[in-house]
């Protein structure tokens, strides 16, 4: 390749890449609580069922509207081919620009974290109100749709909370609280539907 090839090249690639940065960048929207409602579920009792080689075990059906906080992608991971993305999700003061204005929030290795200079509400509350939680897509479209997901976006997820195991005796389980922290908190979520809204006003319960 000549060096006047490699340059263009190079051009091309960085003016792709500023694109899909700028395409990618964060929904910011005027302070305010954009969701209301803190996720809903109804526990279940009922029979597993096999899904992509693993045994899925329902375990509450679960329904949210909520703001993304942060989205990570794993590939290399022991979940990674059953869960490819996380979201960290917030719903009443943690759906709030004015208060996330004030929080750093990152994800990594399945977990996510929170930092602030000074907390904006009591660090109980933005607990309570925000949560990571590990996505498994029940379809391509779901799973392209959640990839999707910007930071600010209101994302709305049906579904269920399940517990997984597969056939070495692997397993994962869900969280059924949103009210617990460390090990064991997240929430393991079957997604049958997602629906992205970049404008607040669009927000509906059906």
């Amino acid at each position: 390749m000549t060096a006047r090839r490699f340059l263009y090249a190079f051009v091309i690639l960085a003016v792709l890449h500023t694109a899909w940065r700028w395409d990618r960048r964060a929904v910011e929207h005027d302070p305010g609580v954009l969701v209301p409602d803190a996720p809903t579920q109804v526990n279940l009792i009922t029979d597993p069922f096999v899904f992509d080689q693993f045994q899925i075990m329902p375990r509450a059906e679960f329904d949210l509207y909520a703001r993304v906080l942060s989205a990570e992608r794993y590939r290399f991971d022991a979940g990674a081919r059953l869960s490819p993305i996380d979201l960290a999700l917030g719903w009443g003061p943690m759906s709030d620009q004015a208060v996330l204005d004030q929080v750093r929030i990152s994800q990594g290795a399945r977990w996510f974290t929170m930092s602030w200079k000074a907390p904006p509400i009591p660090p109980v509350e933005m607990m309570r109100h925000s949560a990571n939680m590990h996505m498994i897509p029940a379809e391509a479209w779901v799973e392209d749709a959640l990839k999707d997901a910007r930071v600010g976006d209101i994302v709305q997820l049906r579904g269920f909370l399940v517990d997984v195991t597969d056939n070495e005796g692997w397993s994962w389980r869900t969280s059924l609280s949103r009210d617990d922290t460390g090990g064991g908190s997240c929430e393991l979520v079957f997604v049958e539907y997602v629906s992205l809204l970049t404008d607040p006003k669009l927000l509906t319960r059906n």
